[in-house]
């Protein structure tokens, strides 16, 4: 019943997303940190593939849902969960940018990664306490 009350919702995706922008953030300050060392390479991870991944992944489980609703009891993955996928590609879709940018453009990622994860969280916020609200009407 849970996983199907939680597979119904965005919980998961906005999961990703914050676990995402969570390693992002390590990275982006790991850089402004690292500035002005001498052959530091600046590192990050590609939004655009993990968007991608992500994508992909939510159209797998719309797929899935779809196929579960037409026949029930159908066995779907491995484990279950297509977010599985995404959270394993973050390992692989680290990059090294050799165009040494600047400060600017560093503290912009780092800005614009913070948003990220702060919607992604607050979404989250939102979804527990609709999830909070149905189960106490429920009682």
């Amino acid at each position: 019943m849970f996983d199907s009350i939680m597979s119904g919702s965005s919980i998961n995706v906005l999961q990703q997303v914050a676990a995402f922008s969570e390693a992002r953030h390590g990275l982006l300050a790991g850089n402004i940190a690292n500035l002005d060392t001498p052959g530091y390479k600046t590192r990050d991870l590609s939004v655009e593939t993990f968007q991608t991944r992500l994508k992909e992944a939510i159209e797998y489980q719309k797929h899935v849902t779809a196929a579960e609703h037409a026949s029930p009891g159908l066995i779907t993955s491995e484990d279950g969960d297509p977010m599985t996928e995404v959270k394993e590609s973050m390992k692989s879709i680290l990059f090294h940018d050799e165009s040494d940018v600047g400060l600017e453009q560093q503290v912009t990622e780092l800005a614009n990664n913070q948003f990220m994860h702060n919607v992604a969280v607050a979404l989250m916020n939102q979804q527990f306490r609709q999830l909070e609200t149905a189960i106490s009407e429920r009682v």
